[in-house]
Order: structure tokens, then sequence, then C-alpha cells
């Protein structure tokens, strides 16, 4: 499941135009890494949701935002793990 989560997630950064080349488990989401912006973070965020299925709490995009790459597959394979036998 996680790697499944972590092609989608590179995809998803590449289709919004970042740069995923160096991309690794250990780079940040926010600033100092991809440098996603609040509503970069959104747009990720619902990408994500639609297609495992998921709710990010509103609190949670400050988190997600110091977050590694890595840390967010993680919680988005933990996740979508129980539902995976629906889809």
């Amino acid at each position: 499941m996680r790697d499944e989560v972590r092609t989608f997630v590179v995809e998803q950064l590449a289709d919004m135009n970042y740069d995923v080349e160096e991309l690794d488990d250990d780079t940040t989401l926010g600033p100092s890494g991809v440098d996603l912006e609040s509503l970069a973070l959104a747009d990720l965020a619902v990408r994500v949701e639609d297609r495992y299925g998921l709710k990010f709490a509103d609190d949670e995009s400050e988190k997600l935002a110091l977050m590694t790459v890595g840390e967010f597959i993680t919680m988005v394979a933990d996740r979508a793990a129980p539902n995976s036998d629906n889809s």
C-alpha cells in the first residue's frame, strides 16, 4: 500500500508542477523541501482524499507542512489500509 501511495503522491506533485527529481522520504512538504504553500498542500490533501477516501481534519494542514514526504505517505497508507478492501 505504501508504494502505491508514494507513486500517487509523487505523480500528483509532478502534476502540480513541483520538481520531484530529488524527492525522497526525508524531504519536507513545506518550506526547505518541496515548498508547498497552504493552497498547494490543500490541493494535494484533496487529491489524496479523493483517491483514497480519506478525510483530513482542518487543523491538520499546519502539521502536513512540517511532515516529510515519507511521514505523509505513511500516514496516508495507514489511514487508507482499512479502506483498501473497498477500492
